[in-house]
């Protein structure tokens, strides 16, 4: 046998390589949530180049992100079979060629398929990949971790957007498109940073679960041999049941369709497609406003510069006023005012007029804006717990990725039909003031039926008459079966000599 240390599973380190890992995790969700919102700046020139219309060209960010988020639980399946660095390296390749080729499109089709579904999917395989690796490398420190790597998403942002004006004025967007893919390949070198941890004592582990599976076959096939020809036939079936319940746990391992029995996660995924639906497209739209009234380039683009900066604060701010004894209990009330909120924004930005106006509006919207992402997961994880939150997210991204797709190119389409952005503001706010109303009121709705049920329960295991009667149907179970003692004697009998010679088999 081994020795007994030699198949423990270490601990996390919480610190040392940690940091390292940190590091990279911060490049590569920074890149992944931050690049299709930066891509805003050259929309416009595009759509001049190619001659198309605002709905068309929207679409490029709308593909990105539903790739992003709807490749997930393909990023967590090729997680879980090779690991969090090959994926995040060959990710890193993908974002690198797809803008490289998308260099040298001739077409918004073209655009479509290298900046949308091929640069989108190797951010997918970026941004879940640097999740799942803080978790085995930190756990008392994890929420400072995360914190740390969250924060590169607005870091980004706050990076991304006057460096993609400066490249497009000096390289044109063509020329832009091949420095940022050339740039997108340092999510190779964060990949590179994602050492694995326990990687020897997994092979030992596997071993000897081989090795034991091996003995137990030898052995089944043993006694098979020694049975009758009757009996074969039931231990076969069984056979091919258990192997129909492995795939089915293989199938559930990534995701769990009964949470679509859970209310709390259902009134969740409802809210939150809806509220995808106005979510993304403001940021989307935000400079070519800017420059459709005539602002500067460089002042339009230093907009998302404004909002990811108050971005940077708002997140780990509104995580620890979401982790207060006052918030904690009731966090999803928060969660849903934090979507009004943000709804609110977009419904007052046609008042701002001018330059100022838009640097007030980029300030709220970016304080909204990270109060709802700094939450958005938390609140998923207090409905379902933490055993279920693996395949939770899986579903709410699969299911969110439609309404991300379609948020942006509608609003295109209202910009297009009536030739002003207010429409496709108030649209956005209107849907996720809607969005917010409905999470109110269902989660208030929701908490009363748990305290309800709760109370039900408790009065139910206080009540002396169930447990009497349960005991008294034991005792009267006990007597029929005593008096029917001298007749099934025989089958008594047959049923014992039966089982020992299970137990011997």
């Amino acid at each position: 046998p081994p020795p007994a240390n030699l198949g423990r599973a270490p601990g996390p380190p919480d610190g040392g390589w940690g940091w390292a890992v940190v590091f990279g995790a911060f490049v590569s969700i920074g890149f992944a949530y931050a690049f299709p919102k930066g891509l805003a700046i050259f929309f416009k020139e595009i759509q001049d180049f190619f001659g198309t219309s605002y709905s068309e060209i929207a679409w490029v960010s709308s593909i990105m992100l539903a790739t992003t988020y709807g490749a997930g639980p393909i990023s967590s399946i090729l997680v879980n079979r090779y690991g969090s660095r090959p994926v995040v390296i060959f990710g890193g390749l993908l974002c690198g060629v797809g803008m490289v080729s998308a260099a040298f499109c001739t077409s918004i089709l073209q655009l479509y398929i290298c900046v949308g579904f091929v640069t989108g999917f190797g951010l997918a395989l970026n941004l879940q990949p640097s999740v799942i690796i803080i978790g085995k490398y930190f756990l008392k420190r994890r929420p400072i971790a995360n914190g740390l790597a969250m924060a590169g998403s607005p870091v980004m942002l706050c990076t991304l957007a006057p460096l993609n004006q400066f490249l497009f004025d000096n390289f044109g967007w063509r020329g832009s498109f091949l420095i940022l893919g050339a740039i997108l390949l340092n999510c190779c070198v964060a990949g590179a940073l994602f050492r694995p941890i326990g990687a020897a004592t997994a092979s030992v582990k596997t071993q000897v679960t081989q090795e034991e599976k091996d003995a137990l076959k030898a052995e089944v096939t043993k006694d098979a041999m020694e049975m009758s020809s009757p009996t074969k036939v039931p231990v076969e079936a069984k056979t091919e049941e258990e192997g129909g319940k492995d795939c089915c746990e293989k199938i559930n391992q990534y995701l769990d369709f009964s949470l679509f029995k859970h209310r709390g996660f259902l009134i969740y995924l409802i809210g939150n497609v809806l509220m995808f639906l106005g979510f993304f497209a403001p940021i989307v739209f935000l400079a070519p406003y800017a420059k459709h009234i005539g602002i500067d380039e460089y002042s339009a683009a230093f907009l998302l510069s404004i909002l990811a900066i108050v971005d940077m604060v708002a997140r780990p701010t509104t995580g620890i006023i979401a982790n207060s004894k006052w918030v904690r209990p009731r966090i999803q009330y928060f969660f849903s005012f934090s979507i009004a909120f943000n709804g609110t924004c977009h419904l007052l930005c046609p008042l701002a007029s001018g330059y100022t106006g838009l640097v007030v509006y980029s300030i709220f919207f970016g304080l909204a804006f990270g109060m709802v992402c700094a939450m958005l997961f938390e609140t998923l994880m207090d409905l379902v717990g933490a055993t279920r939150f693996t395949s939770a997210v899986g579903l709410v991204t699969i299911a969110e990725c439609c309404t991300i797709l379609l948020g942006p190119p509608i609003g295109g389409t209202l910009i297009d039909t009536f030739g002003d952005y207010k429409y496709m503001f108030i649209k956005c706010g209107a849907v996720m003031v809607l969005a917010g109303t409905f999470l109110f009121i269902m989660n208030y709705y929701n908490y009363r039926m748990l305290a309800k049920e709760e109370k039900e329960r408790k009065a139910k295991e206080e009540d002396p008459k169930s447990v009497r009667t349960e005991n008294e149907g034991r005792n009267n179970w006990n007597k029929e079966t005593a008096q029917d003692g001298p007749e099934l004697e025989p089958l008594r009998e047959e049923q014992e000599g039966l089982k020992k010679e299970v137990n011997g088999t």
